[in-house]
């Protein structure tokens, strides 16, 4: 027979597990004796009877399309990773990630665990139809004691357990023969053509899908028992597509036989009657009933501790390390059982069958539809270590059996959908917000890496706006201590709208200085952990920090996402070398069009500001008009989105020369931070001077004023020394904009507006050139008739006709001129966008 996944040598060379069980035992033996259970023998007649075998057919090949396109999903993640135990919460987990994992491995263990009491009331009604109790109470009593019995069996072990399967599935193929021949001996094609549609009166499509859809969840009984197989990767896809195949084979089967068998109207209230009396010995498929619920309960009594106990080996919930124990060497988790048997005896309470039905209908269809997704979403992440060894994976298939999960539970009870939505959500918002750390890869990582780049690609796609300006801050500091102070601050000036990375240029060369720089990486990384922000750190070897800072600053980044700030500390060391290369470094920057920030980060002033309470904050702003200026005011805008800023207060101090109106220069300021829709007080400082400001300044908790770089000096908007101001001020950010910082553009503003512009002008030009080279042929045309037939009036015509002509052609020139040149204007903006 011929395999349609590779084995990796791997499995070939893996040691047996203890007690460990093969496809046939592990997997396929569990899901074809859930699935051929008690909606086979108790529900498959209903079925046909309230809808016909036509929508009978329908409902299920709806089924068996989930189950098929389920169990794909399943092939295609059992091939690409190793499976230990968990099942279906492993899967998902070592895909979608810790959160969605926990939040379906609750939703799983606790259908697993009311699937125990599903199977078991089936079980009830059965064992009381047989004998001929009506009480309801019977039911539930047969069902507890039922399910005792199989926590017997589960606490003894799996091996147990599926030695007692072997005696259920003789049983079983006992029950079914004597069906089938009873069912072809009595066939009746007329019967089965009256039975075609569905009869008048009867319940509903979807409520008979929903009744009859938990017969096909049995499919990942074996997924749960994936901690006790060999070879998981390989019995997993074989036994589960050979339990569904064949189990979609029998389910069609008897339908058709019970359809062509038994009236409709005996069946519209079939609770098993009619398998039993088509059957050759009746009794027979009673006792099949009573297996199979028996198998069916077993199995989700093996199934749901497993994954209670994976989900507490994980410490996904710290309160259920309990559950991870496991006794033998089969590592049997016998605290879980426990669990799920509390579980399964509290849900028998709930009595009726059709009640529990819809409810363990949610539970699976909310468990396949996620590993749908999830094969789906590590697919579509394109990640090189997704190489499932199954090879008729397709993610299409995987998308659309999540769909159609997500279809069939609206159509089956929104009610119960929405609700274990609500249960998943919860469990997952709960996990997201724990800050659990990451104990396993999934694939998250290749998702947001895909997903980064289509994102990089589309913003390389659009055209520059001022209003797209965010600030994207590289940080530049050697000293540990003054970097923490700065890094706070870069991500004040962020204010949660841009990026900030920290650099830390390591000078030399060699195997030595390779090693440091590793060693600064791994401390910087540090220093941001501890500092809890989110910025990206990386240390770099360069053999002179000089020359490495520009070609860092160009070349950080991807597409759109490169710096467009620079934050440096104001020079410690007043020597005259070092401040000269201070603003080398400062004049380097900004000649590459990159903003650059000085900050202040004196002990003393950083103190003060930390003594200052948040409410009682206010940044200052020295108001030039300049494009400095405007970053800087945009700056005290951001700074206010963080909660150390949140309640602080902005003053723009305006310089009022002699000469000048203070209250027309304050309106002035006033109009313009209303059209830039920024908050704040305007304070005209009249006769500006250093000492002014300084008194006008000094009790600010933060200021940020423009600056220049000229010679060896960084100066003041007085023209002085920068540096000497500073250290008479507040914490203070000195800022010199190495672009135009626009903070009123309009939507239709900017390249982008000047590229419509130039387009809508390029289409016009070249309209009216395409109108004039019509009118210039008509001209030729008319100018060649006239010269062929010849002038009756001495050649006025054709002498008008010619000088016509020249025109137009002059007309034409000049306008395919205007329309080339048109073109250019739009190729160059579309030249300098690109």
């Amino acid at each position: 027979m011929k395999s349609y996944w590779t084995e990796p040598p791997s499995a070939r060379r893996a040691a047996k597990k203890p007690s460990a069980l093969g496809t046939f035992a592990g997997v396929f033996t569990p899901s074809i004796l859930t699935i051929l259970g008690i909606s086979l023998f108790l529900r498959t007649g209903f079925v046909v009877g309230n809808v016909g075998l036509a929508k009978a057919l329908i409902i299920m090949g709806i089924a068996t399309a989930v189950s098929v396109l389920t169990s794909i999903s399943l092939a295609a993640i059992a091939t690409n990773i190793e499976v230990k135990g968990g099942g279906d919460y492993y899967l998902i987990s070592r895909t979608l990630g810790l959160e969605f994992g926990g939040a379906i491995g609750v939703v799983l263990f606790l259908a697993q665990s009311v699937s125990i009491a599903f199977y078991a009331i089936g079980l009830g009604e059965a064992t009381a139809a047989i004998a001929g109790w009506e009480s309801g109470l019977a039911v539930q009593v047969i069902a507890v004691a039922a399910v005792l019995l199989l926590f017997v069996l589960a606490w003894a072990g799996a091996d147990v357990a599926t030695r007692f399967q072997f005696v259920v599935r003789a049983i079983l193929i006992a029950a079914l023969l004597s069906f089938y021949l009873g069912a072809i001996a009595s066939f009746d094609s007329s019967t089965l053509s009256r039975s075609w549609n569905s009869p008048s009166g009867a319940i509903g499509f979807w409520a008979v899908f929903a009744i009859f859809f938990p017969a096909v969840t049995g499919f990942t009984q074996g997924v749960s028992m994936s901690g006790d197989l060999k070879d998981p990767g390989r019995s997993l896809p074989t036994g589960t597509f050979a339990a569904v195949g064949l189990s979609t084979v029998v389910y069609l089967t008897v339908a058709v036989l019970l359809a062509g068998t038994v009236p409709l109207f005996l069946l519209v209230d079939d609770t098993g009657e009619a398998m039993r009396r088509v059957a050759i010995i009746g009794p027979l498929v009673g006792l099949g009933v009573i297996a199979a619920t028996l198998s069916s309960a077993m199995a989700s009594l093996l199934g749901g501790p497993r994954i209670l106990q994976s989900l507490a080996a994980d410490r996904v919930f710290p309160a259920l390390g309990i559950f991870a124990k496991g006794y033998g060497p089969a590592n049997n988790p016998r605290p879980a059982t426990v669990v799920s048997l509390l579980i399964a005896l509290v849900t028998i309470g709930l009595g009726s069958l059709n009640v529990i039905a819809p409810v363990v209908s949610m539970f699976f269809l909310l468990s396949y539809g996620l590993l749908n997704y999830a094969t789906y979403y590590e697919a579509r992440a394109g990640s090189p270590s997704f190489r499932p060894r199954f090879r008729w994976f397709d993610k299409r298939l995987s998308l659309a059996g999540a769909l159609l999960c997500v279809g069939a539970m609206l159509a089956i009870n929104p009610l119960a959908s929405f609700v274990a939505v609500v249960i998943m959500f919860a469990v997952y918002q709960y996990l997201s917000r724990r800050d659990v750390p990451a104990r396993w890869s999934d694939a998250s990582h290749s998702h947001h890496f895909s997903r980064a780049v289509e994102n990089i690609k589309a913003l390389d796609r659009e055209v520059e706006h001022p209003r797209h300006w965010r600030p994207q801050v590289l940080v530049f500091s050697a000293d540990p201590d003054r970097r923490a102070r700065m890094l706070q601050f870069a991500s004040w000036l962020e204010g949660g709208s841009g990026f900030t990375a920290v650099f830390r240029i390591v000078e030399g060369e060699g195997a030595l200085m390779r090693r440091e720089a590793a060693q600064q990486q791994q401390a910087l990384q540090g220093e941001i952990d501890e500092l809890g922000l989110d910025i990206l750190g990386r240390a770099v070897l360069a053999p002179d920090g000089m020359d490495a800072l520009p070609v860092i600053v160009q070349s950080f980044g991807l597409g759109p996402l490169r710096a467009n700030t620079v934050l440096f500390g104001w020079p410690e060391s007043p020597g005259r070398a070092r401040r000269e290369m201070y603003v080398r470094a400062v004049r380097d920057v900004a000649r590459l069009g990159v903003n650059v920030i000085s900050m202040s980060t004196d002990d003393k002033g950083w103190a003060r500001l930390q003594r200052v309470p948040v409410k009682k904050r206010r940044i200052d702003v020295w108001w030039d008009g300049g494009s400095s200026s405007r970053l800087a005011l945009l700056g005290a805008y951001l700074a206010s989105r963080t909660p150390e800023w949140s309640r602080a207060t902005r003053r723009v101090v305006v310089p009022v020369n002699a000469g000048e109106d203070p209250e027309a220069v304050t309106g002035t300021v006033e109009a313009m931070l209303d059209e830039a829709r920024i908050t704040a007080d305007v304070y005209p400082l009249l006769q500006p001077s250093r000492r002014r400001l300084v008194g006008a300044c000094g009790d600010a908790t933060l200021v940020l004023m423009p600056m220049r770089a000229r010679g060896d000096q960084i100066i003041d908007p007085f023209g002085g020394d920068m540096t000497e101001l500073v250290s008479h001020l507040p914490m203070t950010g000195g800022i010199l904009a190495g672009t135009d910082i626009d903070l009123i553009a309009a939507p239709d503003s900017g390249e982008g507006a000047a590229l419509a512009a130039a387009e809508d002008t390029a289409d016009e030009a070249a309209e009216r050139l395409r109108a004039l080279e019509r009118q210039l042929d008509e001209a030729e045309l008319e100018v060649a008739s006239l010269d062929e037939v010849g002038d009756a009036d001495g050649g006025e015509a054709l002498a008008e006709a010619e000088r016509y002509l020249e025109r137009t052609h002059r007309r034409t020139l000049s306008a395919r001129a205007r329309a080339e040149a048109a073109r250019r204007v739009v190729d160059d903006l579309l030249g300098s966008d690109g």
